[in-house]
């Protein structure tokens, strides 16, 4: 397996999707955030792709996605992404799951299984979800999926070293995952303690925030600015958010120098 030094590396995320489990606009949903027409009040189930590059005679590129939702299709299509190298499970919520079937297509054009990262608990439930793909049947076009598991250390996957971060989603451990100086954490209200050293000297931190109210298993708006105030990262995006939030062009003009609001396509890159 080829490995490249972190020394050496350039990471780049793109938010594939940055809303809740209904997504904004919500079905049915009459209010003004769900009816606007700004571009970045369109948000789908929220996923990202770390590409990482590494020297340039080597010629790699790995990319490694983040969940694979409902919208997991729809979002490899309009970034066009091209290759996918490894998936990373946060947890096994229908919203960061659903999509993993479509995987079959980097198979197909990949000629080889996809490498999955997740938890024990994570894995059973997507052998139950996805049981076809892991019957042992040879039948043509299911999705070829190897299994690895998370572990409580630095891990390699697709050649990267990733750092898994312990966080809570109400009483469900969730992981986050940094890749050099970028973090990325979603669907928590709760970093472990033993998480907050490990995101120290960040360059960019991407975190949940639901809405402005509190909320029993995620970061409202106020906690999340309280993490990132505490973390103190050069950067710093917010993700997993709802119609309750407010429009886009409102809420940015309540955050503080260096925070943003994610959009649904944002490249977020870092040298």
């Amino acid at each position: 397996m080829w490995y490249i030094p972190l020394t050496l590396m350039a990471v780049a995320l793109t938010l594939l999707g940055t809303g809740t489990s209904q997504g904004v606009p919500v079905i049915a949903c009459q209010c003004g955030v769900c009816l606007s027409t700004d571009i970045r009040d369109k948000r789908l189930r929220t996923s990202a792709i770390f590409e990482v590059s590494g020297p340039k005679y080597l010629g790699l590129s790995p990319r490694l996605v983040v969940d694979t939702g409902p919208d997991f299709r729809q979002q490899m299509l309009s970034n066009q992404v091209q290759q996918l190298d490894a998936v990373l499970f946060t947890h096994e919520h229908k919203d960061h799951v659903a999509g993993l079937d479509d995987v079959r297509a980097y198979n197909f054009h990949q000629q080889c299984d996809m490498e999955v990262f997740a938890s024990p608990r994570v894995q059973e439930a997507l052998q139950r979800e996805f049981h076809y793909a892991f019957s042992g049947s040879a039948y043509p076009g299911i999705p070829r999926i190897n299994l690895n598991d998370i572990p409580t250390q630095s891990f390699v996957a697709a050649g990267v070293e990733v750092t898994p971060l312990a966080v809570r989603h109400h009483k469900l451990p969730v992981w986050g995952f940094r890749i050099e100086d970028v973090a990325y954490i979603t669907d928590a209200n709760l970093i472990e303690p033993a998480t907050w050293s490990l995101l120290e000297d960040l360059d960019v931190l991407v975190l949940n925030a639901l809405r402005r109210e509190t909320h029993i298993s995620h970061f409202n708006l106020d906690e999340a600015l309280d993490v990132i105030d505490r973390v103190k990262p050069n950067r710093a995006f917010l993700t997993h958010i709802s119609h309750l939030m407010g429009s886009h062009a409102e809420v940015e003009g309540l955050l503080p120098p260096g925070v943003e609001l994610g959009v649904d396509g944002m490249k977020i890159m870092s040298p």
